[in-house]
């Protein structure tokens, strides 16, 4: 039988704000255990929590940077369970009333556009973490994570491979990142996802049984983890067996998905209003005075950076993957800098370049290389100053000692041989001692370019400009 696949996501992301959501303790990660608390975020009996206004306003913008609507009244509510990392006995979250509903977001998988749609942001409080002994049989609490801000947003389920859901999610990571709310940061937990997913007949309305995967820290373990659990229900279907609703835990070393526990519903959280905190009302000024604020998105950057600069969608998407980036391309075309030799230059050498005093592309603008340096780099190479080798070796250099790149060139002598007199009496020494190979290019042989280009280099020490050299070895050997 043929299945569809339907798959929906809620993507928590911890808000960058410096306190907790209802209390003045500190959001800063890998503090030593239990040091960011206090009484309100321990779950001490008379302890009233107070709500984080900048949380709010974080979470206004993401819900207008994904098209929501935006509640005037939301409620929240206390979502009863437990576990040894939840002191309270419940966590603060947003249940009947969210904050938003009904917004959506596109992706591209393969060339083709989805828009899938998102059913609600709300506001919320992190748990505690569970720090479990490996050499013996205890598990310790560390609290500083719990009363730590979230938004999570649930997706409609409207997603129908695993490529396309860990594209949603990329396409959603990249937005949070662009507001400032979210620093996107995957392997401190900053960004969390857990899928849904289930198989249904081809043509079938009804939804078939769902499964929970959690454990999803990566968008390449977001698709493995699906590839996986859709393989997994295939064959359960296939073989007239029935899909058990459950939550499952993804395992990125086995590269599998096991049983943790039953799925639970809405009911079995027994939510209720929480009594400690008022109705959130958010009026339309203060929607304005947050929409006013907001900054171009990925989207929108990517389709003026090929209309503005005539840049492919390719190189807009890579460097429209993270703010910093895009806002180095284009102080370094602001400072002189050729549209598309900027694009190729940050897209392949510079990573290169990075490696080499162990960054990335992500942590430009920290004073590595400015964008000023860069556009000098590509105004020499433009002039004919500089060679591509050349640009390669004093891109390095600037990155690796951050002097300016005129100083490198003169100090290291690197400046391109471009004289066409000095070239050409070069040229004529080559082909004096090279008669045999000279007759053999006249003849017809030419291959033989490579060879005269490679004398002139090895006599000008790799320093010639290599497209003058080729024009003249024509114009001098007819």
């Amino acid at each position: 039988m043929q299945y569809e696949t339907v798959i929906g996501l809620e993507v928590h992301a911890q808000l960058r704000t410096e306190s907790k959501i209802f209390c003045g303790c500190s959001t800063r990660f890998g503090a030593s255990p239990n040091q960011n608390t206090c009484p309100v975020c321990l779950g001490m009996p008379g302890q009233l929590p107070v709500l984080n206004e900048k949380v709010v306003e974080y979470a206004i913008r993401a819900a207008l940077a994904t098209g929501c609507s935006i509640a005037p009244v939301s409620v929240w509510a206390r979502k009863n369970y437990f576990y040894p990392d939840l002191p309270k006995g419940y966590q603060i979250s947003q249940y009947e009333l969210p904050i938003a509903e009904h917004g959506s977001l596109n992706v591209e998988v393969d060339g083709k556009t989805s828009t899938i749609g998102i059913t609600r942001i709300h506001m919320e409080e992190d748990a505690g973490k569970l720090v479990h002994d490996a050499s013996l049989p205890v598990s310790y609490v560390d609290l500083n994570r719990a009363g730590v801000p979230l938004v999570e947003i649930v997706s409609e389920p409207d997603i129908r491979s695993p490529e396309e859901a860990a594209a949603y999610m990329k396409a959603l990571r990249d937005i949070l990142v662009y507001l400032e709310v979210c620093d996107g940061n995957l392997e401190e937990g900053s960004l969390r996802c857990d899928a849904n997913v289930s198989l249904r007949p081809v043509g079938q309305e009804e939804f078939g049984t769902r499964t929970e995967v959690k454990n999803l820290n990566s968008f390449r373990n977001v698709a493995r983890a699906l590839e996986y659990e859709i393989r997994r229900q295939r064959a359960v279907l296939d073989e007239g067996g029935e899909v058990v609703q459950e939550t499952r835990l993804w395992d990125a070393g086995s590269g599998k998905t096991s049983s943790m526990r039953g799925k639970e519903e809405a009911h079995d959280y027994r939510y209720f209003p929480d009594p400690d905190l008022l109705p959130l009302k958010v009026d339309s000024a203060w929607i304005e005075r947050v929409k006013s604020g907001l900054p171009e998105l990925p989207e929108a950057k990517r389709s003026r950076f090929v209309e503005q600069y005539g840049l492919p969608a390719y190189d807009a998407g890579v460097l429209c993957a993270e703010k910093a980036v895009a806002q180095f391309f284009e102080d370094a075309v602001e400072a002189g800098a050729p549209a598309k030799a900027a694009s190729n230059l940050i897209m392949t050498d510079l990573p290169n370049a990075l490696r080499g005093i162990n960054k990335d592309l992500k942590d430009i603008g920290h004073g590595q290389i400015t964008p000023e340096q860069l556009a000098e780099i590509l105004k020499m190479a433009e002039a004919g100053t500089l060679s591509s080798k050349m640009v390669k070796e004093v891109l390095y250099e600037t990155v690796i000692s951050n002097k300016a790149p005129s100083q490198i060139v003169a100090e290291r002598g690197l400046k391109q041989v471009s004289d066409t007199a000095e070239l050409e009496s070069i040229l004529a020494a080559v082909f004096e001692s090279s008669p045999k190979e000279v007759e053999q290019f006249k003849a017809g042989k030419q291959k033989l370019m490579g060879f005269f280009v490679g004398q002139v280099m090895k006599r000008t020490k790799g320093q010639a400009n290599p497209k003058l050299v080729n024009e003249l070895i024509r114009k001098m050997l007819g």
